[in-house]
């Protein structure tokens, strides 16, 4: 498999001090457990602004083709989300298809952390109101 590198496609302001970033990825890396500020962590909550979480809901999207990647990766290096593959990809399309393709492996854990159950749940508790609009196409686990 040849290496590409990532395509920058957005970014978008989440706050003084963070953004969130959209970019392309052929890499098949992803985090195995959720690293130490993780926004899918309860312990994790108030590290990243309500605004980051709108930016992200289209993650939760029945079918949606945009994945919650680690913010510890990068743009240069971008990696899957391990709390996004444990609580977030249910319904996600790119998640799904990359299970079936081999992007994914089974052997992402938890780790004995406590994590939001949902996407709806992690940004409401990180701010977002529960009638925003950006939450209401999102989808759970067990929906």
């Amino acid at each position: 498999m040849s290496k590409s590198t990532p395509k920058l496609l957005r970014v978008r302001p989440a706050g003084p001090d963070h953004q969130v970033v959209t970019v392309t990825s052929a890499s098949k890396a992803y985090r195995r457990q959720p690293c130490p500020s993780c926004p899918w962590r309860v312990d994790a909550t108030g590290t990243f602004p309500a605004e980051a979480f709108r930016h992200s809901a289209e993650t939760a999207y029945d079918m949606s083709q945009h994945v919650f990647s680690c913010h510890e990766s990068g743009q240069k290096k971008p990696a899957t989300c391990a709390g996004f593959l444990l609580r977030g990809a249910t319904h996600n399309l790119a998640a799904r298809l990359g299970y079936l393709n081999g992007r994914y492996g089974h052997d992402v854990t938890d780790g004995g952390l406590d994590l939001h159950p949902s996407y709806a749940a992690m940004a409401i508790a990180n701010g977002v109101l529960p009638d925003e609009p950006c939450l209401a196409a999102c989808r759970g686990p067990n929906d």
